[in-house]
């Protein structure tokens, strides 16, 4: 019985949410607020997620709408989940496109597309009502029912009199035509008939037994249920008082039966005129106050004082209010604007909303607080519209929406800009901003603070040989542990790594060791533990002083680090501070020159690209090799007409003062120290792919692997910079592959997986350079998702001589075979070389033997 009358009973409405957006702050924002509103999510990260999820719903069943984040860039999963979307099957699926700024083309494919909305992100509070909009037109829109037809006559009139030959005329004259009658003999009669049957027009005998005419138009008009209806006074007598006691009593007319048929009957059309005008009226108000209410945004008008005329539920709602009454002919500004957001008092005379009110000027998307009934603030952001009845202004109407969620979600973006997200400190950028206020400040008041730039010793060998958990739980230990050191006034942050920095103001230069020596303790007072195993934990402090003679933030940063490197050099574990006289000042002089020069590069474009040769062995067996040349293989390689693709690894160089080439190992590791890596790698990625869309043109195909430090990998934006890039230049990402260098200078392994996913799946490939050395190359290989493993050159150059440097590149090579990846060996200087590495079976290979870098690709097949 139980499951008849589940069957009998209507089904439930679809209540899903498809969610298809990459950021996984909006995706929470969103799925939170829908969440909230009562709809179940079903959220996807990725647009080929999305698709699979369409694929698996034929015409979006199970389906409500689908919620999605437009892309920032052209993508090809992209563009097929939208034309998936407007194929037939899937026409009819509501749809609700986010943006941050809708360009052209986003406007058209929402125009085109039926059952389509778009709204902006900054406001995404409004999403529940336009889903909700969304969904009521397609169930409006939908099944195969005819419209309803109209009413044969449409008026409906009570006919009340006492004769039933006067019924009886009178319901053949009005029926033929075509109202809607409905008789009664007498007064008691014709109300009850009123009370329970809607009716427009009642015709009312004055004479009649009992009561007269002129009580039930009494009655009627006295009635809420009844009070709409349209009375009229029909007689046989023409008397004054009957005509005056009937108006007196409610009637709209007086008609008499001795008048001509047509003459009634144009009475009666004329009434039924009226009614028809007053019901469109009431409908038009009906259908604007239901607009009014359903509307997401709170609305309430206001007179030229500022008292309230009007109010919508939603407005009720944010502000705590049941009923109307409550808030109607009262102030606005002294029930809910009256303070700030402080709960400091605001003036009425000086507040911008009260002076807002009657005013002519459309004040527009003003942030402020509205103060709830229970004494709680609210921030909304509202605009007040002047309100016109005719050409004479009538007050404001004001229009606002509740912004927490907004402000939440600005107030996390603003944390993640400004903070490091394993160590929850501070983090580069924020740093950098705080020291460059400071040594402005210290220009002006001639004072003196100071920077310490603390480095963990021996972080590396905790971190490769325990893992990344290990060094990122070490991490966190530290950074608790500087921060119960720390002054309300100072400043930490982690800068990258295992290096921090602390910005101690108001300190004098004589107490700088002292309070250096104090942070150093706090970081090795205590050992650290991990799974059972104890680590000692020690670090090298450098230590600079900020004045008025400081030149700029950019030094004071640099002063610290090489007093920092100066500390490690002397053995580590102590406190350097930075001396400008002492026996290190031509090392530090060192290192600022080549900080310096580096900026100077990038602002010049003083760095060159030299490109090496990457030779597939695919094709090669030992019978060939004495077709082989004694050297440039190369060249030979290209003139063979299998060689449809070419490969090259993407080398820099620094422009020396005379045009000389200078190697990157004379300034990469002061890149590195100075943070520069992210600027460098954008420099090379951008001229890149500006010569590997000209090297296109010359070969049929060709690649281009570009190297990219650890810092950058993990430098959020970096995805975002390589999409556009590649966009930018019209490369195909599958000709572009990253070598993950440095590898243990990556100081987040889960933002460095992430960023390498976002980016192959764009199409691009990864490549783990110098693969066998240090002691996490194996776990690197399994962690990080590569293509390519880059055999190190120090095993690859001596096993035409040393037999265990032959056996470690077979095993490093079958390996990576087991885990799905091709290998390349790099320092392939001979013919012998090579040899052993076709019969390891080593995919690729590159060094001097095969050719030398050049300076430029395209020209090597004309040599």
């Amino acid at each position: 019985m139980q499951a008849r009358k589940r069957s009998l009973m209507a089904p439930e409405p679809n209540n899903t949410v498809l969610l298809i957006e990459e950021s996984p702050t909006l995706r929470y924002a969103l799925e939170r607020l829908l969440r909230g509103s009562g709809f179940a999510v079903s959220a996807v990260e990725s647009f080929t997620a999305g698709l699979e999820r369409l694929a698996t719903a034929p015409g979006g069943a199970g389906i409500a709408v689908a919620v999605i984040g437009w892309p920032v860039h052209t993508r090809p999963e992209a563009d097929e989940l939208f034309t998936l979307l407007e194929e037939p099957g899937l026409a009819a699926l509501p749809v609700l496109i986010m943006v941050n700024d809708p360009e052209p083309a986003t406007r058209a494919w929402v125009v085109r597309r039926s059952h389509t909305a778009m709204l902006d992100w900054r406001l995404h509070t409004e999403a529940v009502a336009t889903i909700n909009t969304l969904r009521s037109a397609r169930e409006a829109g939908e099944g195969d029912l005819e419209p309803p037809l109209a009413d044969q006559g449409g008026t409906r009139v009570l006919f009340v009199d006492d004769s039933p030959s006067v019924r009886a005329y009178y319901r053949r004259l009005l029926s033929g035509q075509r109202y809607r009658l409905e008789m009664a003999a007498n007064v008691d009669e014709g109300f009850d008939k009123a009370r329970s049957q809607p009716f427009d027009i009642a015709i009312i005998d004055y004479f009649m037994p009992g009561e007269n005419g002129d009580v039930l138009c009494r009655w009627l008009r006295d009635d809420p249920a009844t009070r709409h209806v349209t009375t009229a006074i029909f007689t046989s007598t023409y008397l004054d008082q009957v005509i005056q006691d009937s108006l007196n009593a409610g009637a709209a007319e007086c008609m008499f039966k001795d008048e001509h048929d047509a003459l009634f009957l144009a009475r009666v059309a004329a009434m039924s005129r009226s009614v028809a005008g007053r019901k469109s009226i009431d409908a038009e108000r009906q259908r604007l106050q239901s607009i009014l209410n359903s509307v997401g945004e709170g609305v309430y008008g206001v007179d030229a004082e500022g008292r309230i005329t009007f109010v919508n539920p939603a407005a009720r709602l944010i502000l705590g209010y049941d009923e109307n009454r409550e808030l109607l002919g009262q102030s606005a500004h002294e029930l809910f604007h009256y303070a700030d957001q402080d709960g400091k008092p605001i003036a009425p005379l000086s507040g911008l909303l009260q002076s807002s009110y009657g005013g002519r000027q459309i004040l527009r998307s003003w942030e402020t607080c509205f103060w709830t009934r229970e004494g709680s603030s609210v921030p909304i952001e509202c605009t007040v519209y002047p309100l016109y009845m005719g050409r004479e202004q009538q007050g404001s109407v004001v229009a606002f929406r509740d912004i927490s969620e907004r402000k939440s979600l600005e107030e996390r973006l603003l944390w993640q800009a400004t903070h490091d997200a394993l160590t929850e400190l501070f983090n580069r950028r924020y740093f950098e901003e705080q020291l460059e206020a400071e040594c402005q400040w210290q220009q002006r008041q001639k004072t003196t603070s100071a920077l310490l730039y603390l480095d963990l010793d021996h972080f590396k060998y905790i971190n490769d040989t325990e893992g990344h958990a290990a060094g990122d739980a070490l991490l966190i230990q530290v950074g608790q542990r500087l921060l119960e050191r720390l002054r309300r006034t100072d400043t930490l942050a982690r800068l990258g790594g295992d290096e921090f920095a602390i910005l101690l103001r108001n300190i004098e230069p004589a107490e700088l060791h002292a309070a250096s020596e104090a942070f150093r303790g706090a970081v090795s007072e205590q050992d650290f533990s991990y799974h059972g195993k104890s680590f000692k934990v020690r670090a090298s402090i450098g230590a600079a002083v900020i004045d008025a003679a400081t030149p700029s933030p950019g030094e004071a940063l640099a002063e610290a680090d090489i007093a920092c490197h100066v500390a490690k050099q002397q053995g580590g574990n102590r406190s350097h501070v930075y001396d400008p006289h002492d026996r290190h000042k031509d090392l530090m002089d060192r290192e600022l020159g080549w900080s310096n020069r580096l900026r100077e590069a990038l602002r010049g474009d003083d760095f060159l690209l030299h490109y090496q040769p990457i030779l597939p062995l695919g094709g090669f067996s030992a019978a060939r090799f004495d077709e082989l040349p004694d050297g440039n293989l190369w060249n030979w390689f290209v003139g063979q007409p299998a060689a449809c693709s070419v490969c090259f690894e993407v080398l820099l160089r620094l422009r020396g003062p005379h045009g000389e080439a200078i190697a990157p190992d004379n300034f990469i590791p002061t890149a590195e120290r100075f943070y520069l890596m992210p600027e460098i790698d954008e420099w090379v990625l951008r001229h890149a792919l500006l010569k590997l869309a000209e090297l296109n043109r010359v070969f049929r195909k060709a690649c281009f692997s570009i190297n990219v430090s650890g810092h950058t990998l993990c430098n959020r934006d970096w995805p975002t910079r390589v999409q556009r890039l590649i966009g930018e230049h019209g490369v195909e990402p599958g000709c572009v592959t990253f070598e993950v260098t440095e590898t243990a200078a990556i100081c987040d392994m889960g933002a460095a997986r992430r960023a390498i996913d976002r980016i192959r799946d764009l199409g691009c490939r990864f490549s783990l350079d110098d693969f066998g050395t240090g002691f996490s190359s194996f776990s690197q290989m399994k962690q990080l998702p590569v293509d390519y493993i880059k055999i190190d050159g120090m095993f690859v150059q001596a096993m035409a001589t040393d037999p265990i440097d032959q056996a470690m590149v077979t095993s490093m090579n079958d390996i990576a075979h087991c885990l799905g990846r091709e290998t390349v060996a790099e320092y392939v200087n001979t013919r012998e070389i090579l040899q052993l590495l076709i019969a390891c079976g080593v995919d690729h290979a590159q060094g001097h033997y095969i050719a030398r870098p050049l300076e430029d690709p395209a020209a090597v097949g004309d040599e």
